[in-house]
């Protein structure tokens, strides 16, 4: 097993024993403890009493978190012509159509969120077994094939979080940065719950969220109480 430094004994140290927490105790704990040499990712994973193999279990759906992600996301756009001028215009950083096919088919896949038009979505289909397993599919559910480029592409900049959940039943996502004020965080976290509820599947069965953790990109998680972790208090 490999030895811990010094910063991880004392993180594994501090979260020992705690599960369950408010979400402000949660999430002091999680900046306390956020100690690497960049600005950390606070991510939340919710664990759903759900098997996404069927059809009617399956849960995904998109948020725009209140307080953006602090990241920067990458924009690629599947459009021709005057879409593909507005979509430039936009601020998207990859525009294209057969040619960005062939940079995705090749291996270079340099963006964070892919958006098509309807019309371009035959050639995009192309790439399913690439883009799939990355969740950067193009999907109408989650507003990403949309004659709206324009907006599509300033949702994806402005804090907007797809979310799908695994084959293990668990949906996670990056809910903000750990330089982030610890209200911010829990407002991004509680409007994430939310989508997640609200996108509850008809065929769920039994208890729908199971577990709600958060942590940092470099530190251990912690379990939130769950009536502290939606905005419905």
């Amino acid at each position: 097993m490999a030895k811990l430094s010094k910063k991880q004994a004392a993180a594994r140290a501090a979260f020992a024993g705690k599960s369950n927490l408010a979400i402000e105790e949660a999430i002091k704990l999680v900046k306390d403890n956020a100690t690497a040499k960049f600005d950390e990712t606070v991510e939340i994973a919710m664990n759903l009493g759900v098997d996404p193999r069927h059809a009617d279990q399956m849960v995904r759906g998109v948020v725009t978190l209140p307080n953006g992600t602090g990241k920067d996301v990458r924009v690629a756009v599947f459009a021709r012509g005057p879409k593909a001028d507005e979509a430039k215009a936009a601020g998207a950083e990859i525009v294209g159509a057969e040619d960005l096919m062939e940079t995705i088919q090749s291996g270079k896949i340099e963006f964070d969120r892919c958006i098509a038009t309807p019309d371009m979505m035959p050639l995009v289909g192309r790439l399913g077994k690439i883009l799939g397993p990355r969740n950067l599919m193009p999907n109408p559910k989650v507003g990403t094939v949309t004659m709206d480029v324009k907006s599509a592409v300033e949702a994806a900049k402005g804090g907007e979080v797809q979310f799908k959940a695994e084959k293990a039943g668990v949906v996670h996502a990056g809910v903000g940065k750990a330089s982030f004020d610890a209200e911010k965080l829990a407002e991004n976290i509680r409007a994430f719950v939310d989508a997640v509820n609200r996108a509850k599947p008809s065929g769920a069965k039994g208890t729908y969220v199971k577990k709600v953790s958060i942590s940092s990109t470099m530190g251990p998680g912690v379990s939130l109480d769950l009536g502290s972790a939606t905005s419905a208090q």
